[in-house]
């Protein structure tokens, strides 16, 4: 053999805040405390280990016991603590003052419990943009780990810069680490010593075999690990175990790369998540408006410090890709995401508030939306539909349009379920959409009037058969949606207009998408309302005739949510649940679908009007 194999074996676990104790657990008992505690049985090979920081507090308070094996493992040299965003979070999608701070808490967090600062660090999902460099360099980060695709030599580690900054980076194999889950581990390494050992630029092996020992069906965990240790003990001879601190200040003279934008997680660019999944968006513009409001702050450090963590809590990646355990599917995920942005708005609002209404582009698409901030409620209502797209309850921190398009399983497409989304339907369709209604949840509103002082904003939709060639259903029918916010009500009244020169009838269908913890009867109570009368109705699945008001009972959050009309209509309640081959099937949202009959001749006018009350 030409010359010695340095072989980096690496480990990586990270838990969502949302998951339960017994997922937790779980992992802990299958990855994180077996690959350990094996490792420790083998003194001559070294490993490096990246835990998130979210994950290493919960071991903390579970399980203190694993910290003394760790602070063994590093006193003897045997580990290397690796680094990153504490809360495992999508860094490019981040501001640089987050990024800092997000690496600087894990830092900290390493070196007050085991007495070394991390040298390098892991990126979620290998995310990856030109300009992390210097934020990772600011930090003290000397390397990291990227892909092995992306480099010259599948072995040779590279040097990249950006801004005069510059990191090494290793290149992982996730050929061999795959191969580790699948086959007899040495003949992985004897076909790996075959493969290199007759390559003169055989230098570095990185791998990060953390699965093989789970997904391997034929052997209990710990087994597994006995018999891989076994196998890298027996190929000693031919590989230099190894960490990546100990090898890269070795390195005189390695190419240079520039490497391009991407993730293990898409084929395509590590923001395509924000296109793919509108839901992601909507929590990344909810992270880039609270990192305004935290700004804004002047002369509280500790209540500013305070607001800027619970913020970083939720920048996980969980919330913005789909994952094993579901990601972004999972609404515990996007609710912990929420509970924490909504916590830091909250903490802004500490030394005193006073509601508002603005028109600013919330959501990054480059049109202005409206956003009313209430003391209780937070709305937020864009130009696509007139609908409202946030519906925030600060006492309990809860979005409860933080809604998910079961339409994401089998299709890639911009959709995203809001409230008051309306539907001009035919009398006959009843709660069936057909081909034959009029859907305005993408036709674009026109803000004609923002009130600051009434709390007040007007849309409106002008007719679009303009023209004897356009045959859109009921295009003749002009909309006027006007909100009003006062303390914890939310008003909408609709005005239609019949601006064609036939009589018009149809069914105007709002449809109101409301995100509850669960749909389950335990979790949440469905009242109709007659005067003082309530009967209790299943709450999903369900159509009502002649009702003029609801009551949803929130029973985890301890929250009422009137939905209240000016007259009697028939509605279909029914549960919105979703299913991938990421997640099992779940529930997302409580689809509610009015029908308020509508019938006018042609220079007339109809009106209504819909409340929503929310309190405890």
């Amino acid at each position: 053999m030409s010359m010695s194999i340095r072989f980096i074996l690496a480990a990586h676990a990270h838990i969502a805040r949302a998951t339960r104790d017994e997922e937790f657990e779980r992992l802990y008992k299958t990855q994180v405390k077996p690959f350990v505690a094996t490792l420790y049985k083998y003194p001559k090979i070294q490993a490096s280990l990246h835990y998130s920081g979210i994950l290493l507090r919960r071991i903390e308070k579970a399980h203190p016991e694993f910290f003394m094996l760790l602070e063994d493992l590093v006193s003897r040299k045997q580990i290397e603590l690796l680094g990153g965003g504490f809360y495992e979070p999508v860094l490019p999608l981040l501001p640089l003052q987050d990024k800092i701070g997000q690496i600087e808490l894990l830092t900290t967090y390493i070196r007050r419990q085991f007495g070394k600062r991390p040298q390098g660090c892991v990126l979620p999902a290998q995310v990856w943009e030109q300009n992390l460099v210097g934020p990772l360099t600011t930090c003290g980060m000397a390397y990291t780990f990227l892909d092995e695709q992306w480099f010259p030599s599948p072995t040779v580690p590279c040097l990249t810069e950006d801004q005069g900054k510059l990191i090494t980076v290793f290149p992982v194999s996730d050929t061999l680490s795959r191969n580790f889950a699948r086959q007899n581990p040495r003949q992985v390494l004897k076909n790996l010593l075959e493969t290199r050992s007759n390559e003169q630029d055989a230098r570095v092996i990185t791998v990060f075999p953390e699965r093989f020992y789970v997904e391997r069906e034929d052997s209990a965990p710990e087994f597994a690990l006995h018999t891989f240790f076994e196998a890298l003990s027996s190929f000693a001879p031919h590989f230099e175990f190894t960490t990546p601190g100990k090898i890269f200040r070795n390195f005189h003279t390695l190419p240079k790369v520039y490497f391009p934008c991407s993730t293990t997680r898409f084929d395509g660019l590590p923001r395509q998540c924000l296109i793919d999944y509108p839901e992601a968006n909507g929590i990344y513009a909810k992270m880039m408006f609270t990192h305004i409001l935290i700004n804004q702050l002047r002369g509280d450090k500790e209540r500013k410090h305070s607001a800027r963590e619970e913020l970083w809590k939720a920048q996980a990646c969980d919330a913005f890709y789909p994952s094993k355990n579901g990601g972004i599917y999972r609404p515990a995920v996007r609710k912990a995401a929420y509970k924490a942005l909504l916590s830091a708005e909250k903490i802004t609002r500490e030394n005193g508030f006073t509601p508002s209404l603005i028109s600013f582009d919330f959501d990054l698409d480059g049109e202005r939306e409206a956003l009313f901030q209430g003391e209780e409620l937070n709305c937020y209502i864009q130009a696509a539909g007139a609908s409202v797209f946030e519906l925030d309850y600060l006492p309990r921190c809860w979005n409860y349009l933080d809604t998910f398009s079961p339409e994401r399983a089998t299709q890639r497409a911009s959709i995203r379920r809001n409230a008051f989304v309306d539907h001009l339907a035919p009398p006959e369709a009843r709660f069936t959409i057909s081909a034959d209604s009029r859907f305005c949840g993408d036709e674009r509103f026109e803000l004609v009037e923002l009130d600051k002082n009434r709390s007040l904003v007007r849309f409106c939709l002008q007719p679009l058969n303009h023209a004897p060639s356009v045959t859109l259903p009921f295009g003749n029918i002009a909309l006027d949606k006007t909100y009003h916010l006062e303390k914890n009500v939310l008003c909408l009244r609709y005005v239609l207009s019949n601006q064609g020169t036939d009589p018009a009838c149809f069914n105007l269908v709002p449809v109101i998408d409301l995100s509850f913890p669960s749909d389950g009867e335990t979790m949440l109570r469905l009242f109709r309302c007659s005067g003082e009368a309530k009967e209790r109705i299943a709450p999903d699945n369900v159509a009502l005739t002649d009702t003029n008001a609801l009551c949803f009972q929130d029973i985890r959050n301890e929250v009422n949510l009137n939905l209240l009309f000016d007259r009697q209509v028939d509605i279909e309640i029914k549960s919105i649940t979703s299913s991938s081959s990421h997640a099992a099937d779940v529930y997302q949202s409580t689809c509610i679908s009015p029908l308020i009959p509508v019938s006018f001749a042609a220079g007339e006018r109809f009106e209504t009007e819909i409340r929503l009350q929310i309190g405890h």
